[in-house]
């Protein structure tokens, strides 16, 4: 699928890389294939399934349209993909802006199919608050991460929309999905295992991301490295508890929806990046698609999707650590009373709490 001498700023060895696509690219093959061809079968056992058991919501049917959709777009994109790495000769005989810029291209054109697709399959509404924040940059982007899907808020409403080119720090398990894989490997991301800590390899690799941002660039790091949940939360300030910065539990204690923000990344991006703002993304109604188990019960379709952005100056933003801490906390809080408002402002909302 081509080189990708260009891109990621991952710790991952090319055998392991390529061991993955061996399973994963046939896979998705195999069940676009089944989902296309199959889909009228699937379409009449998904509405027996809804009927029988009252779902007035038809999620099932709904999820037997929407899989063809994305395994389309898996294959489109992977298609896509390697048109450009044979347009650029293996990536060589064009300049890397040119084929950076292909490949964004590219990313943002899937990202914003998928969500498409998903608002109209599952009848989702979308609002967005503070929109005029998102440019220009150098931006870091601290998003909550509630969802399978909320990867495409940012993807769709910062880059698609607005040109930021953001370079991502993701968790190496999304590897799974083949042109995050293989685009995402070619562009400036940090592909990092979630629990690494503060392993001094994955840090530097997100570090790497800060250097030579330009106006419309931009680092995107999940703090809460997961999905909340209230035992996630439990765990993590039993954690931070037992470490050296005990002192932020009384205050982190606070949080109702949101995870603790891990501090390794985070931290390392603000010392890396003084010139900076921050761009804090928020958002609800997305907290019915954690599991399978969610999107097969139906409790996301019909949802209004609210997005809301915070931007903060550089000049305001500490970076000496325990500073930073303390304001990265503080940041956090302010959020998680966001979202506690406007999630019991949202009809049949579920809290991530108990996601």
């Amino acid at each position: 699928m081509g080189s990708e001498a260009h891109g990621s700023a991952g710790c991952e060895a090319p055998a392991s890389r390529w061991l993955r696509r061996a399973w994963t690219l046939p896979l998705y093959a195999a069940l676009w294939v089944a989902s296309v061809a199959l889909l009228p079968l699937l379409l009449a056992g998904a509405l027996a399934a809804d009927l029988a058991r009252g779902a007035r919501k038809l999620p099932l049917v709904r999820l037997a349209v929407f899989a063809p959709i994305f395994f389309t777009a898996e294959a489109v994109g992977l298609a896509a993909a390697f048109a450009v790495w044979l347009a650029a000769g293996a990536g060589r005989l064009v300049p890397r802006a040119r084929f950076l810029a292909w490949n964004f291209r590219l990313q943002c054109l899937w990202a914003r199919a998928l969500l498409a697709a998903a608002r109209r399959v599952f009848d989702l509404g979308l609002e967005i608050e503070g929109d005029a924040l998102a440019t220009p940059g150098p931006l870091l982007v601290l998003p909550r991460h509630a969802s399978l899907a909320d990867v495409l808020l940012p993807a769709v409403l910062l880059s698609d929309r607005h040109g930021l080119r953001l370079r991502w720090v993701m968790k190496r398990e999304l590897l799974v999905d083949p042109c995050l894989d293989v685009v995402g490997s070619r562009l400036p991301n940090a592909f990092v295992l979630r629990d690494a800590g503060r392993n001094e390899r994955e840090i530097a690799a997100v570090v790497q991301l800060a250097g030579a941002l330009s106006g419309r660039d931009g680092v995107l790091l999940y703090p809460e490295g997961t999905r909340a949940s209230a035992a996630k939360r439990a765990r993590a300030l039993a954690r931070i508890g037992a470490g050296a910065e005990a002192e932020r539990v009384p205050r982190l204690r606070a949080l109702r929806h949101l995870l603790p923000p891990r501090t390794g990344g985070a931290l390392a991006l603000l010392a890396a990046a003084p010139d900076a703002d921050v761009l804090l993304l928020g958002h609800v109604g997305l907290e019915g698609l954690a599991t399978l188990r969610d999107l097969l019960d139906g409790t996301i379709v019909g949802r209004r999707i609210e997005v809301r952005y915070w931007r903060h100056a550089a000049r305001d933003v500490p970076r000496e650590r325990s500073a930073a801490l303390a304001w990265l906390d503080a940041r956090w809080l302010e959020l998680d009373a966001w979202v506690d408002a406007r999630l019991r402002a949202l009809p049949g909302a579920r809290e991530a709490a108990v996601a």
